[in-house]
């Protein structure tokens, strides 16, 4: 397992552009919102952590498509089906790869994003966390959808169609809890229910994912 995640840290950190595009893509779609919808402070106080939720959602929609492509294409990923080793543990180390170079960044930009946005410190640290917490989810659940749609000329049109409705508690509970911080409310509720997402998430869908794969590549 910890031999699957150096190598995957190891070849995004190669593969850069990978790794730039959904940092690149999500500092880009909340920089152009204000322009497109509106500048003014109270709307963007308001709608600041939906909009940041919804860039942090397409950026990770984008690099899906990578998480089993390029080992399916060397031929990599048979040689993991075919290891002895569970393959629940082999998905769940690729998962977190994927997670690391693709989720962790954003976390860690969205503070700027944040203050762009007019959002105050509290609420920034609650947007940070509830990220932390909810980009793990993103990455799990679409892995399902990767594995799934691995081999397929569309995949990735198919994957979104797949992936998107199962993405919307998510988004509804890390915006949510964001818009109750901003408002004073209690966020624990809000916290504990991504917490359970993200358990669920990390325990079920490496099962999925890895039943997928076996399907995929039976397929191929």
């Amino acid at each position: 397992m910890w031999a699957v995640l150096r190598r995957d840290l190891r070849v995004s950190l190669r593969q850069r552009q990978d790794l730039l595009n959904p940092l690149l893509f999500f500092v880009m779609v909340v920089s152009l919102f204000p322009l497109g919808v509106s500048p003014e402070v109270s709307f963007l106080q308001q709608a600041g952590a939906g909009i940041l939720w919804v860039a942090a959602l397409l950026s990770t929609l984008l690099s899906l498509d990578h998480m089993f492509r390029h080992d399916f294409d060397d031929g990599t990923l048979e040689q993991l089906v075919l290891q002895p080793q569970p393959l629940y543990l082999l998905v769940l180390a690729k998962t977190v790869a994927h997670w690391l170079v693709t989720g962790l960044p954003l976390v860690l930009v969205a503070p700027m994003l944040g203050v762009m946005v007019h959002l105050d410190g509290n609420s920034i640290a609650i947007l940070c966390l509830t990220l932390l917490i909810g980009t793990p989810v993103l990455s799990f659940i679409g892995s399902i959808g990767a594995a799934l749609t691995l081999g397929l000329r569309s995949g990735g049109v198919l994957l979104s169609l797949l992936i998107i409705p199962l993405y919307i508690p998510v988004l509804i509970f890390g915006t949510g809890t964001v818009n109750a911080a901003v408002g004073g409310a209690p966020v624990g509720a809000y916290l504990a229910l991504l917490g359970a997402f993200l358990v669920l998430a990390m325990t079920l869908a490496p099962f999925a994912s890895a039943a997928a794969l076996r399907i995929s590549l039976s397929n191929s």
